[in-house]
This record gives structure tokens, C-alpha cells and sequence, in this order.
């Protein structure tokens, strides 16, 4: 029994909610002439164009979704009230946002007609508090992020699934240094909607002072703050995904292109007089900003603010009071445009006013500002237009703005392909990527000296850094400092210098007298302790400058084994002396291994070289072709080659050769060689 009732009050239940929606009062459609009265419960708000072609507009507390021929798709209860000035945002994925009574509601509507619920509140001022009112929401699906602008708190950043990422106010103080409301702070607050430039990542918003902010999407930074009280404290902001920001000055017909990386303005041109404080220019794919004017004109300027009204003749009888849609394809517009009857315009210093009885139809266009193009243009009671008339939007009031939705949606007349959301933007964006280059093509000279000083300046960088990695790498200057590495350094040069010196003048000795054993010897000590001080400058205490010292032409060392030295000398008369030093079997062995030479050793061994210059030079015979002298007992040195006194090429040769009587462990053996001409 008790499920009888059930199912009998359920069917009373679903008949009751059929029959209130049928007897809704039906309306003639909104072309009729005559003047009709609508209950505002049947109002809708301002439209959004979603993807696929469908139009969402709000109703007291029902979200509707339209198809373009104008019947409902769906319908969504909501338990807040819409904000019928406000139209809903597309958020991407299916979801959508709109404020209800002080709160931002997030709508999926891909569960729209399921049992999950669609329907999520993604801001709220708190249980049981009445709220700020929201002046505005905007979504950036590139960063997945909501900004909602609340009256007297400031602004807002939600991710979409609804945390909380950063908020700002209208003032922010950075190291003691106040930004924003520099003018009165008591009653400063964001006064307009907040947009995004999906291009450069930014947010802008305006207070009510009159200044323009710019903040960073992913902090509450602010870039820059631009005063423009000075036009007025009202106005309107549009990004143009181009490198322009563009403001709008409804009071003063004006319209400023902003440059975005420093707020700085680029140009500024007058419009015609605008229809409510809320108008805003449309931004096209080809860098066009395009607004209506309530004198019938259609203002559109270039990037670089050049100017082109359409249309080209004048339009004393129409006006142009809505904003305008883009096409699918990004480059296009639709436009509508009201005839008036009794039109007239009021002129005063400042301003133009715009007054008329009533309208007698109007033209829906669409265009490429760029070009100046018509594609299509149809009026009021052409076949599409009257073909809404007869759908499910008679039962709303409607106007010419949501009428132009239900046209750009329907894409009629449109000849120019369909374009995707990250299309248009990657094609806007292009535009403004080169907008800081600048070349500089002045003075050629002016440039050329400033490469040459570029360069010298590497050079010299260069030099530096090779100084220091050469310098700091050496193990010397991990055991002193850097006064004595250098003072270290010094010493050996002098050093090697004073050895260059006595070696120099002993070879002119030796080259024209005969010297002493002892003194030969001596002379390839000194010859040995150069070559190791040059080793050291070019190793241990080298600057990374420094080379091996070249052997010296005059004294060559020809044999250094363990048992025999030699050593050649030659003169300037083309006459070559080699001194062959022998050791006994008993003689100890050179050691070499180099040694430190100090300041010590320098004195004796300046003391020993001027000593060589006392002993007895060695007597030259040079009377016969080939002559042996022997003083004592001879013996041949085996480390003499077999060939040593045979020419080169066609050279003659005349040798001398004498052993001085030396102790039984020494014998030297000096050999002369004179090279002769062959023309001798």
C-alpha cells in the first residue's frame, strides 16, 4: 500500500513540473513591430559561445545551454541567482564559470544529465555571510587558473579544481616603498573585471583611482602600475595577445594602445560616441582592434593605430550599440548594425549624445576590418533570422546582442576555415614576439670602434684568465705567498743572465787560445746549470710566458755518456775545435740530477770562469794540411766517430790533434778542424 502512495505522489509530482512548464506564458517573437512587455523572469543574461557551436546563457537560477537554431539543449538548476550582467566564462574541458550571488560556480558540463553533480562552488564568501560583490572573473586555461576580483578585498587566484594560490590588493608594499593608490588608499579598491593576455602571462585590473595594474599570473607581483586618471577613472581593458594592451575611455571617446612590457602608451585615436560604459573593442587574429559607435560607423584601427570607418558612406539613421563576435576562423567579425528612426546628435564641448524615437530594423554583417571585406549580410527578417523566431527562443526576451550570438554560432555565410582556440592565440601571439628587437643602424665608424674595443676587451680577459690558470696552478705558491714566489723568480732570471754573460765571453776564450782541462770542464758545468735554471723558469716559476732557453751555437755538447764528455767550439774563421774529455774506468759517475742554483753558488762560480781566463791557451798548428802533436802519451778517445774527420759535401778538412800529459785518470784530446773552400 505504502509503495502505491509512493509511486501515485511521484507521478503527481513529475505531471505538476510538465504542466507549469507547458503554460508558460508564450510570447510573440521579438520581430513583431508592436512594443511587447516580458516578465524579467524571462530574461537571459549576456550569451558566451562555447565550442561546438552552442550558446550558455543564464535565467534567474537556470543555466540553459542553446543550440545554434535556437532550441534548448539543456537545462540546469542552480540554488543561487545568476548575475544577469555578467555572462558566463569558458573555462575549457567542458567546464564553465558565472557568478550566483556572490559566488563563482563551476559547471561541468560533461555531467549534465548524469548523477554526479555538475554543478560546484568554487568561491563563496563564507556559511551565513552575505559577501563583497564579485565585480568580475576571468580564466586562464594556459595556467589552469581562475582570477575572481571581489569589492573592497582585492584579487583572487584559484587553480581549477579550486585551491587557493596567491591574493593581492590594490596596494602592495615592497621594501617600504608603497605601489598602487598612490592617491587616496582610505577607499581604493579594484574597481573592473580582471583579463588575462595568455601571451605574456599577465593579469590586468584597474582600481578606482584611475590606475592600470599589471600582475604576474603565477604571483601577486606587480610588473608595473600605469596612472590614467587623467583620461578618466573609468574605462575598459582589453589584451590583445599581440604586445598592445588597449583601454578604452567610453566618457572621453578615446582609445590607447599600451605597450604590455612597461604600461608606456604607443598611440591613441578618437572614436565616436559609445552606447554604455562597459563598450570594449574586439581584437582580431590580424592585430585589428574593431568597436562600434553609436554614429553608425564601425572604428578600426591597425596596429599602428591607422584608422578605416566602415562603412564609407555616411550613416545618419543607424547605430551600432552592442559588442561584436568573432568568427571561427579568428579574422572576421559579425557586426549588427540598428536603424533609428529621428536620430539626432548632441554636440558640446567634450562630448556627442545620441538620441532617437525608435528602431525600424537591423543588419547583421559580417567583415574582415583588414581588408574591409563583406562576406554576408542579412537583416532582421531575412530566413535565418526568422527561423528563430519560431524555436524555443520566443519564450525569452531577447535583443540584438543575443540575436549576434546566435549568428556567429551558426557561422552563416562564412567562407574562411575553422581555426582552433590555440591557433588563434599561437597566430596573435607571433605578432608581438618581436616587438623589443631593435637594430641599430647609425654611424658605421661608431660601430666598428666599439666591436675593436669589444674584441680588445676579450683579448684581454683572455690573457687574464690564461695568467691565472698558468699562475694559481703552480705548486710553489701552495707553499709561500706570492712576494716570495715572485722575488724567487726574479733571482733566477739575474742568475741567468750573469751565466749567459761569463758563458759568452768563455766561448770567444776558448774559440781563439787553447784553455785547461779543468776550465773545459767547468765550462759544461756552468753550461749545465743554465740550461736547469732555464728549465726552472719554464716549469716551476714559469708565468706561462717564458720558453727553454736555446742551446748556444758555439758550445754544443756532443757526447754526455758515463765515461767520455766532449765539447765543440767553433770560430769566426770557419774553424771548429772539439775537445774530447775521457774518464778512467774508476772516474765516480756525473750525477743528473739538477740542482738549485742560490746566490751562494752564483759568486763561485764567477770566481771559477774568471779564473779560466789565466790559464795557458792551447797552441794551434795550422802550417801543414794534417798534423799530430803529442805531449806525453796519445790515446785515440773511443768516443771519437769513425768518420769525424771526413767532410760534407765538397769541403776540405785540415785537423790538429794534441793530448795534454794529465793525470792517469784523465786525458783530454783536443781536435782542430779547419774547413776549407773547395775553390782552395
Amino acid at each position: 500500500m505504502s509503495a502505491t502512495l509512493f509511486l501515485i505522489f511521484f507521478l503527481f509530482i513529475v505531471a505538476s513540473h510538465f504542466i507549469r512548464f507547458s503554460q508558460s506564458p508564450h510570447y510573440p517573437h521579438m520581430f513583431s513591430d508592436q512594443e511587447r512587455f516580458r516578465k524579467n523572469a524571462d530574461s537571459l543574461s549576456k550569451p558566451l559561445i562555447g565550442d561546438g557551436g552552442r550558446i550558455y546563457a543564464c535565467s534567474e537560477k537556470m543555466l540553459l545551454a542553446f543550440e545554434n537554431n535556437g532550441s534548448i539543449a539543456w537545462l540546469l538548476p542552480l540554488s543561487f541567482k545568476c548575475n544577469m550582467s555578467k555572462a558566463p566564462v569558458d573555462g575549457g574541458r567542458g567546464k564553465i564559470y558565472l557568478i550566483a550571488e556572490n559566488r563563482v560556480l563551476q559547471i561541468n558540463t560533461m555531467k549534465v544529465g548524469t548523477l554526479e553533480p555538475a554543478t560546484q562552488v568554487l568561491f563563496d564568501p563564507g556559511p551565513g555571510q552575505q559577501g563583497d560583490e564579485i565585480v568580475g572573473i576571468a580564466v586562464s586555461t594556459m595556467f589552469s587558473s581562475v582570477f575572481i576580483s571581489v569589492k573592497n578585498r582585492g584579487l583572487f587566484a584559484y587553480l581549477t579544481r579550486g585551491k587557493l594560490l596567491w591574493s593581492a590588493g590594490p596596494v602592495l608594499d615592497h621594501h617600504s616603498y608603497r605601489q598602487g593608490c598612490s592617491k587616496d588608499v582610505s577607499d581604493c579598491y579594484f574597481a573592473s573585471a580582471p583579463v588575462i593576455d595568455q601571451c605574456e602571462a599577465s593579469v590586468y585590473i584597474s582600481n578606482t583611482e584611475g590606475e592600470l595594474y599589471s600582475v604576474s599570473v603565477r604571483s601577486p607581483q606587480f610588473k608595473w602600475i600605469k596612472d590614467l586618471s587623467s583620461f578618466d577613472k573609468v574605462y575598459t581593458i582589453t589584451p590583445g595577445n599581440n604586445g598592445r594592451l588597449y583601454v578604452t575611455v567610453p566618457v572621453k571617446s578615446l582609445i590607447l594602445a599600451l605597450d604590455v612590457s612597461s604600461g608606456n602608451i604607443i598611440w591613441q585615436n578618437s572614436l565616436g560616441p559609445l552606447s554604455t560604459a562597459e563598450s570594449s573593442p574586439l581584437v582580431d587574429s590580424n592585430g585589428w582592434v574593431t568597436i562600434g559607435s553609436l554614429d553608425g560607423f564601425l572604428y578600426s584601427f591597425s596596429p599602428t593605430g591607422t584608422l578605416q570607418k566602415f562603412p564609407k558612406a555616411a550613416t545618419s539613421d543607424s547605430v551600432i550599440q552592442f559588442s561584436n563576435f568573432l568568427d571561427c576562423s579568428g579574422y572576421a567579425l559579425y557586426f549588427s548594425r540598428t536603424e533609428m528612426e529621428g536620430k539626432i546628435i548632441h554636440m558640446n564641448d567634450q562630448n556627442a549624445y545620441v538620441s532617437a524615437t525608435k528602431p525600424k530594423g537591423s543588419v547583421f554583417t559580417l567583415m574582415i576590418p583588414a581588408t574591409g571585406k563583406i562576406y554576408w549580410s542579412e537583416s532582421n527578417h531575412g530566413p535565418y533570422l526568422s527561423s528563430l523566431s519560431r524555436s524555443d527562443l520566443q519564450n525569452f526576451v531577447l535583443d540584438e546582442h543575443m540575436l549576434l550570438a546566435f549568428v556567429t554560432a551558426s557561422n552563416i555565410g562564412n567562407q574562411l576555415p575553422y581555426r582552433s582556440e590555440g591557433l588563434k592565440l599561437a597566430s596573435s601571439c607571433s605578432q608581438g614576439a618581436h616587438k623589443n628587437l631593435s637594430v641599430y643602424t647609425g654611424n658605421k665608424r661608431t660601430i666598428l670602434l666599439f666591436l675593436l674595443f669589444q674584441s680588445l676587451l676579450l683579448v684581454i680577459l683572455a690573457t687574464v684568465m690564461r695568467f691565472c690558470c698558468i699562475f694559481w696552478r703552480k705548486k710553489k705558491l701552495q707553499d709561500q705567498d706570492l712576494g716570495r714566489f715572485l722575488e724567487k723568480r726574479r733571482s733566477l732570471q739575474l742568475k741567468k743572465k750573469a751565466f749567459d754573460r761569463r758563458i759568452t765571453e768563455l766561448e770567444h776564450k776558448t774559440a781563439e787560445e787553447a784553455v785547461a782541462n779543468q776550465a773545459i770542464e767547468k765550462l759544461g758545468e756552468l753550461v749545465r746549470e743554465r740550461q736547469g735554471i732555464e728549465r726552472k723558469l719554464s716549469t716551476t716559476y714559469s708565468l706561462g710566458r717564458d720558453r727553454g732557453g736555446s742551446k748556444s751555437k758555439s758550445v754544443l755538447t756532443i757526447y754526455g755518456g758515463r765515461r767520455t764528455r766532449s765539447y765543440s767550439f767553433q770560430r769566426a774563421k770557419q774553424e771548429s775545435v772539439t775537445l774530447f774529455h775521457t774518464l778512467s774506468n774508476t772516474s765516480s759517475e756525473e750525477s743528473s740530477t739538477e740542482r738549485e742554483v742560490d746566490s751562494d753558488s752564483e759568486e763561485k762560480e764567477a770566481a771559477a770562469i774568471d779564473k779560466e781566463k789565466a790559464k795557458t791557451p792551447i797552441e794551434a798548428e795550422s802550417s801543414s794540411d794534417e798534423v799530430q802533436i803529442r805531449r806525453g802519451k796519445y790515446q785515440r778517445s773511443p768516443s771519437e766517430p769513425a768518420s769525424s774527420s771526413k767532410g760534407c759535401m765538397n769541403s776540405l778538412f785540415v785537423e790538429s790533434e794534441s793530448v795534454e800529459s794529465m793525470p792517469s785518470s784523465r786525458r783530454i784530446w783536443l781536435k782542430r778542424r779547419r774547413t776549407l773552400s773547395s775553390s782552395n
